[in-house]
């Protein structure tokens, strides 16, 4: 089975779809299913553009809406995750995944199914240890703070993944599972990507929550984007108990969707010809989201997940063979997802835009159907419900709970920043108000000093449309995208500096300035300007 996997979409769906297809009568070939690694971008209406965390100048129509309204099909089973750039409200609606359109598939916040026998797993957004053990508690219309907390991983989505048993075949992320680059060229990787060195050669660069389930779940293929770099990397796991042999995962990290850059490319992936052409749900993450039900948590409140440590009555979730059947009963012995895509709010009609249209907070009937069947909890609705009742949700003072956790209640992934880094990321477009310092001190794994990465792992190469067809930035290109590369090409990604622009300052605990670093997962970038954002 032929699987095409893209970046960072950034809206773009109608030229990634023209490029596969390009692909498809130039190679004489067939591609069976698109993953999209994230920022996809479902916006369907002029509302769902203002819940995205870009500026302003940045928020473009792009051509979901297209797809959504169903003027156009989408021509490839379309499977995507969320990243830290999305129309929120509207993944909001379907927590557990989704239909976002005929064809396009969201996974939720974290999610499993199967395609073709080929077990997909994923998990959206990006990690930010402030708000890594909150419940999913925003909701339109956001704060300046719910609009980005509202993509940030949450320790139950980890949780409930860590409870899974069976071997997974393919999982998507966003950000990068941190320690994967020692499995890689980094040389390669640091001549592209220059300011990436000091949190590579520290082991900062990355998600600590994504990197713990890569040894977890050990997928024979792990893909990313969010970086903006093509990177492949071969990590070869410790023998499990009662494993025959150790596992390896083959890793991919993509770029975004522009002309001249690796954003796509096709794999063969083994499959199960005696499965049906269709997706299905995967009966171990049904067992494990039954079964977890009850550790829903709709508050900005913290709290950490059950564990042996004594204090727990029960910190094992997983699936048994009881629960399955059971699963498997409620099911009717049918695994089949349901093509029951609807429309619950108006799409966007380029004759009469509705330029005031505001941010809508909605249930959505697959999300209630599914719940029904599976005894399960709509947690976009309870919160909406909640925030109805009594209006206590995205308050500001719920936004000023302690970040790193009480003294008695530490978090798992530390939150000190006093170690700061300098790198600056060229590529990207920041934003002033994106100021929470990431972890410095979270403790992955770390690769052996007796490993050799094996480099040899063949990812053919990248294919994009050649600049002579549509996607080229002369005629094809939206002017977001145009003033991205012209930002891009007015300075090399060694340099990443602007003597125009002054770093903002604070001072350290013993009284003295110091330069104020605003970080993201990846790596750290400076912002003067409100209308800078960052774009991953």
């Amino acid at each position: 089975m032929k699987i095409a996997v893209e970046g960072c979409c950034h809206g773009e769906l109608d030229k990634i779809y023209e490029t596969i297809q390009f692909l498809e009568k130039k190679e004489n070939t067939k591609v069976d299913l698109l993953l999209c690694c994230g920022d996809f971008q479902a916006v369907r209406n002029e509302g769902d553009m203002k819940c995205m965390a870009v500026p302003p100048k940045y928020r473009q129509m792009q051509s979901f809406y297209k797809y959504y309204s169903g003027e156009k099909q989408a021509p490839i089973l379309t499977i995507f995750i969320g990243g830290n750039h999305e129309a929120s409200n509207y993944l909001q609606e379907l927590p557990y995944g989704g239909w976002v359109a005929p064809n396009i598939y969201y996974l939720g916040y974290a999610g499993v199914v199967n395609y073709r026998g080929v077990r997909i797993g994923g998990i959206s957004g990006i990690f930010k240890s402030h708000d890594y053990r909150k419940g999913h508690f925003e909701h339109p219309p956001y704060t300046k703070d719910t609009i980005r907390s509202a993509y940030h991983v949450r320790n139950i989505e980890v949780f409930k993944l860590k409870q899974l048993k069976e071997p997974m075949d393919v999982f998507l992320s966003h950000d990068w599972p941190r320690s994967i680059y020692h499995y890689g060229n980094k040389k390669q990787l640091l001549k592209k990507k220059e300011f990436f060195k000091q949190e590579v050669e520290s082991n900062t660069l990355g998600s600590p929550a994504a990197s713990e389930l890569l040894h977890h779940l050990q997928p024979s293929y792990w893909f990313s984007a969010h970086l903006h770099v093509k990177f492949a990397a071969f990590m070869q796991h410790p023998n499990k108990e009662g494993d025959q042999l150790p596992k390896a995962t083959k890793f991919l990290a993509l770029d975004k969707c522009l002309p001249r850059r690796e954003f796509l490319q096709i794999i063969e992936v083994e499959h199960d010809p005696r499965k049906p052409d269709q997706l299905e749900y995967d009966l171990e993450w049904l067992s494990v989201l039954k079964a977890t039900k009850d550790l829903l948590n709709i508050s900005s409140q913290t709290w950490n997940m059950p564990e042996n440590n004594g204090l727990h009555g029960r910190w094992d979730y997983s699936a048994t063979e009881q629960t399955k059947k059971e699963v498997l009963e409620d099911l009717g012995d049918d695994l089949s997802i349901p093509q029951n895509f609807c429309v619950t709010l108006p799409f966007y009609n380029p004759n009469n835009p509705q330029h005031k249209r505001v941010a809508s907070h909605v249930v959505n009937p697959q999300t209630t159907e599914f719940c029904a069947r599976f005894g399960l909890i709509d947690i976009n609705a309870k919160v909406r419900r909640n925030d109805d009742d009594s209006g206590e949700f995205d308050t500001a003072e719920d936004n000023e709970v302690d970040s790193s956790g009480s003294v008695e209640d530490p978090s798992e992934y530390s939150t000190d920043t006093s170690i700061l880094s300098s790198s600056i990321n060229p590529d990207e477009i920041t934003l002033e108000d994106d100021e929470d310092e990431e972890d410095l001190s979270v403790q992955s794994v770390e690769p052996s000093p007796e490993h050799t990465p094996d480099l040899s792992v063949n990812f053919s190469n990248i294919r994009v449309l050649p600049d002579s067809m549509a996607v080229s930035s002369d005629d094809a290109m939206d002017s977001t995208n145009d003033e991205m590369e012209r930002s891009e090409s007015s300075q090399t990604e060694g340099e990443g500096k602007n003597p125009e622009r002054q770093l903002k300052r604070l001072s350290d605990e013993n009284g003295r300035g110091s330069v104020k670093i605003k970080r993201r997962n990846q790596a750290i970038y400076t912002a003067k300007d409100e209308d800078d954002e960052l774009i991953g």
